[in-house]
């Protein structure tokens, strides 16, 4: 399954040489290495790796789709989200929160059956133009901007009281909790707000029922994102800052900046002045994927001074960090863009403003990633009216990055970890090439071979010719992975006694 990539050097290097050779941050190597059966391992750090040689590191962008929720009422110009679809299984529909700039400033719902098209019900809720003939959403209905707002949106399954199945934040300046039974009616609750400027983002954790919530904040080169969590959705932690810009953000946006200025197939910006050059952190979506808690930054590139010198012009590029335990994270692909702008003549919205997906929403072998895409930061003359929409983008499943190999053989080993699965599966693409795995005991003695795995394989299980991983658990173990002209995207354990 072929996607865009960006790429590392090929590395050889051994546990001393990892820092330098391969980026791992020192506090992702001193936890624990832990295999948790069902959880799949993926490669955006190296934190399960000892070893690794003459395999290379691909950062895989995922295709666009192209908008699937655009302007369609009088006064809609620019929809945007700050939420990820949510399906609701007893409607059975996926659920979707939008916010609108235009005539009318608010939030919206819409609705799908599949994911790709999307409808807008009138809900008669809010009076726009004379009618209420629209999808608009509100607490109260006398509210306006930005007290209206209703944003950042998970459904959560796990709640007794049916009327606070869906959660959101409310408000553009501070944050509101809100709960509703279906995300459409809302209710605040009577607790005190997060503090926040105008951005946030949030994602609901099933595993740990924690709620986790990016606020605005800053730092020293402009905006910064601050996390706080919740496990009542009522009491909040106070927001710590996680994520900021820094030096080499400001040379990486530099580059950037001059790049797109000489690239004419890209929108360019109104306002170009050199002083003002800056990058900073606009929004991140965090949320958990697997054995990781996966981020979303979006790296803000100031070109110049708006219209009316309150703020600036330029452009959003979304780049990805990962993290183990919410409080450290780790720039994934040596800051490579994960999703960048469209091409000028494409038809498509996100030439310019780009706000990440709140999660990835697993769909089969697919991960799609809803994000917004606007035309424009500063309108240029003549600028089209319909400027932002909510866009679609799908990656393979796990598919974020992968360890490559060519005609070459190259190699990874695993940290020791204890072994609590019997069974061991893996995501990977060698339709002319083939992975194979050694289970290693705790002295480095080869236990059990595998057979040779070939062809796309999203969820291979692993058969052994000689020796059995069931025969190692309970054992601590490492896996040794072999690959030839193959890209490998994951591994995981899983317990035959239970179902995952």
């Amino acid at each position: 399954m072929a996607h865009p990539t960006a790429q590392y050097p090929a590395c050889r290097c051994t546990l001393v040489a990892l820092l330098m050779c391969l980026a791992t941050s020192a506090t992702a190597q001193d936890l624990a290495f832990e295999v948790v059966p069902g959880q799949r391992q993926l490669f955006l750090d190296n934190a399960g790796i000892a070893e690794i040689d003459s395999l290379k590191q691909t950062l895989h962008q995922p295709i666009k789709k192209g908008a699937v929720i655009r302007p369609t009422y009088p006064a809609e110009m620019t929809l945007q989200t700050r939420s990820a679809p949510a399906w609701d299984p007893e409607a059975r529909l996926w659920k979707m929160w939008l916010v609108n700039s235009g005539d009318y400033s608010g939030s919206a719902f819409a609705q799908s059956r599949d994911g790709l098209h999307w409808t807008k019900p009138a809900l008669g809720q809010v009076e726009v133009n004379g009618s209420r003939e629209n999808s608009y959403i509100t607490i109260d209905p006398s509210l306006g901007w930005p007290a209206n707002l209703i944003i950042n949106v998970v459904r959560d399954p796990h709640d007794p009281d049916p009327a606070r199945r869906f959660k959101g934040l409310g408000h553009a300046w501070g944050r509101e909790p809100l709960v509703s039974p279906d995300g459409i009616h809302w209710t605040k609750l009577d607790v005190p707000k997060i503090f926040s400027a105008d951005e946030s983002n949030m994602s609901y954790d099933r595993l740990t029922r924690t709620f986790m919530a990016t606020v605005k904040t800053s730092s020293h080169y402009g905006r910064a994102q601050a996390l706080t969590t919740s496990t009542d959705f009522e009491n909040w932690t106070e927001p710590v800052l996680v994520f900021e810009a820094d030096d080499l953000d400001q040379q990486i946006g530099r580059e950037n900046i001059e790049a797109r200025r000489a690239d004419t197939s890209l929108q360019q910006m109104v306002s170009d002045d050199p002083s003002y050059y800056n990058v900073d952190v606009y929004n991140m979506g965090v949320f958990r994927y697997e054995s990781l808690y996966i981020g979303t930054p979006v790296m803000y590139h100031a070109t110049g001074p708006s219209a009316d010198g309150n703020n600036t012009d330029g452009f959003k590029l979304i780049q990805l960090a990962c993290s183990r335990d919410l409080k450290h994270w780790q720039r994934v692909a040596d800051r490579k863009t994960f999703l960048g702008p469209s091409l000028l003549g494409s038809g498509a919205y996100d030439l310019t403003g780009l706000l990440g997906p709140s999660r990835a929403v697993i769909r089969g072998d697919e991960l799609w990633f809803y994000y917004t895409g606007a035309k424009y930061r500063r309108p240029p003359p003549r600028a089209e009216p319909d400027a932002g929409a909510v866009c679609l983008a799908v990656l393979r499943r796990d598919g974020f990055v992968s360890l490559d190999s060519g005609q070459q053989a190259g190699t990874m080993l695993t940290r020791p970890f204890k072994l609590h699965g019997d069974k061991l599966f893996v995501n990977v693409d060698a339709p002319q090439g083939e992975l194979r795995v050694e289970a290693l005991d705790n002295h480095g003695r080869v236990e059990a071979r595998s057979q040779p795995l070939q062809g796309d394989l999203i969820g291979a299980l692993v058969n052994w010719t000689q020796g059995d991983l069931a025969d190692l658990k309970g054992q601590s173990v490492r896996l040794r992975f072999t690959s030839r002209k193959a890209q490998f995207y994951s591994y995981w354990v899983e317990n035959s006694l239970v179902n995952n």
